[in-house]
């Protein structure tokens, strides 16, 4: 075997601890829950390369919550010199020679999982956010099926979760609670520093009207006691497009974000809205009231990844989506949320603040605020991780705190709970009536507000504003350099990819520049063979079917799913030199 270079990974402290920890386990199961915005991403792939390092033919395979964080996933591994395939399905046939693995989906885990069995046996598999083997007993057994021949098997969560009736595959419970390996939760990042940022949670009450579905007419604040049933209505009404409550609370975080700009001129917004309808009736009142222009993401549009990644990559201020961006979407430019959603479970309100808290070198000040209803139950969530937030950022802070983690591990995939329940039947016949903003903003601080607040959408400082002082700009870290992997297809009989740019680099950190994949080369290269397809067909008045199969032929491939980098630009010149002749 040819010498192979190494990769450097530099490493925060706990996933080094969790490494090591990792390391000396001899179990196939492995449960590591890490507070959004930590790492687990890097702590993950350098798991897989440690188990490549002395298995380097073996096969790593991620299975990840949305087709936006399969590409998220293989760029990630590709700057470590993982080359894992994001557009791999069973339908595909074997996994391309040039590969290190394949990132799936749960959704894909459970429509196929014998399918994703033959490409596991021997593999290390990683569960991005497990706790979505949870949304349906379907999924889980679907996961066991598919990995029951895995090597190793990590299990990643952002926060502790409860298991369902049926336990989800691969993760022990104590008391129908989920028992991790490692635990590095958002207080311990905080006292680290330099990990996540302080989040602020400005909370507006309001006097709400409505009539329910047995046209009963209610009307109640935030403040007074009501049933759960009412308590949802209440909310609903908030959030109405129609109200003042919605536009008001717009107002006042676009605000705050105007100001967070002047020091960090790329900060952006993101409002997570309660349905599809809901988020574009957002994006409206956000051009209306404040004359901004929002990218909104939803799931029934086919752009809607690409949409969330050039908002990453842009300096646009505010995206509105619905569940897209609730865990996982690296966007570490998000300063300021709203939270206009009417679920009301803890784990989705934990991974919703959690995209705010990812930190950004070389920032100074790095507060993050999400704005929330005044609801009793969000702004209960909201205090324990105020509390934890204080107990580290005060220099006489206790080390304790609230725990905040008990939640129901399918709130991340279902629909709104609530609405699933016993308001549905009524739904249609539920209208909101009224919905008027009481007072300001307020973090629900303990301590007076100081004198001269100056605009409405200040939070109160309250106990901690000297506390804000930053965290180091780079926490403890430390290099951990690995063998790298063989290039897929090294000694083993399988053809190595082809050169392109980026494909030869195997030293990497995580904050490195991306460099381009093997995959992004060859997605690349497949929308190039499908538009020559095409334009073949349409010239030659051959079915487009009838042309691909050719070109399959002439490239002595199967499948374009099966081709290598190198097939696929083999299967291009020929495309090319067909055109040529017509």
């Amino acid at each position: 075997m040819s010498s192979r270079p190494r990769v450097t990974v530099r490493l925060r402290a706990w996933q080094r601890h969790a490494l090591e920890d990792w390391g000396q386990r001899h179990e196939r199961d492995y449960l590591a829950v890490a507070t959004p915005g930590s790492g687990k991403t890097t702590f993950a792939l350098t798991c897989a390369l440690s188990h490549l390092s002395h298995r380097p033919h073996r096969r790593v395979i991620v299975v990840a919550p949305t087709r936006h964080l399969t590409g998220q996933w293989a760029d990630a591994a590709a700057r470590l010199g993982l080359q894992l395939e994001p557009d791999w399905s069973p339908r595909s046939g074997r996994l391309p020679p040039d590969a290190h693995g394949a990132v799936v989906t749960y959704q894909q885990v459970a429509t196929a999982p014998t399918g994703i069995a033959r490409a596991a046996p021997g593999a290390f598999v990683v569960c991005d956010e497990i706790h979505h083997a949870g949304a349906d007993r379907s999924w889980g057994e679907a996961l066991a099926t598919a990995f029951a021949d895995a090597e190793r098997r990590l299990a990643l969560s952002g926060t502790p979760f409860r298991s369902d009736p049926t336990p989800i595959p691969f993760v022990c419970y104590e008391d129908d609670e989920a028992v991790p390996d490692f635990c590095y939760g958002y207080a311990e990042a905080l006292a680290d520093g330099g990990v996540v940022r302080p989040v602020r949670f400005p909370r507006v009450d309001g006097h709400m009207e409505w009539r329910d579905g047995e046209g009963t007419s209610w009307e109640a604040t935030f403040a007074e006691p009501l049933t759960h049933q009412r308590a949802n209505q209440r909310l609903r009404t908030a959030l109405s497009l129609d109200g003042d409550w919605l536009p008001t609370v717009l107002e006042a975080a676009d605000a705050k974000l105007r100001a967070v700009r002047h020091d960090h001129p790329g900060a952006a917004g993101l409002v997570i809205a309660r349905d599809q309808e809901h988020a574009r009736g957002i994006a409206t009142l956000l051009w209306q009231r404040c004359g901004r222009r929002a990218t909104v993401a939803v799931s029934d549009d086919p752009t809607a990844s690409q949409r969330i990644a050039d908002f990453a990559g842009s300096d646009q201020a505010w995206l509105v989506a619905v569940r897209m961006v609730s865990e996982g979407v690296d966007i570490p430019r998000l300063r300021v949320g709203v939270f206009a959603t009417t679920t009301t479970t803890e784990l989705f309100f934990r991974q919703a603040v959690g995209r705010l808290v990812r930190w950004t070198p070389g920032l100074s000040e790095q507060t993050a605020w999400l704005y929330v209803p005044a609801d009793p139950r969000l702004a209960a969530m909201a205090d324990r991780i105020a509390q934890e937030r204080r107990h580290q950022l005060s220099p006489r802070g206790s080390q304790e705190g609230g725990d905040g983690d008990e939640s129901d591990a399918e709130a991340a995939l279902a629909a709104d709970r609530d609405a699933k329940g016993e308001d549905r039947a009524q739904l249609s016949l539920f209208t909101a009536l009224s919905a008027v903003p009481l007072g300001e903003p307020a973090d629900g601080s303990t301590s007076p507000a100081p004198r001269g607040r100056e605009r409405p959408g200040d939070d109160r400082p309250g106990d901690d504003r000297a506390a804000l002082a930053p965290g180091p700009v780079e926490p403890e870290a430390a290099e951990l350099t690995l063998l790298a992997p063989p290039r897929p297809g090294e000694n083993d009989g399988r053809p190595a990819p082809t050169a392109h740019a980026g494909a030869g680099k195997r030293a990497a950190t995580p904050e490195a520049a991306d460099q381009s994949s093997v995959a992004e080369h060859k997605r690349a290269l497949r929308r190039a063979n499908t538009d020559r397809a095409k334009l073949i067909a349409a010239r030659s008045g051959l079915a487009y079917a009838q042309v691909n199969r050719e070109l399959n032929q002439r490239a002595r491939i199967t499948s374009v799913g099966q081709a290598t980098a190198e097939q696929l630009a083999a299967r291009l010149a020929a495309a090319d030199a067909w055109l040529q002749r017509l």
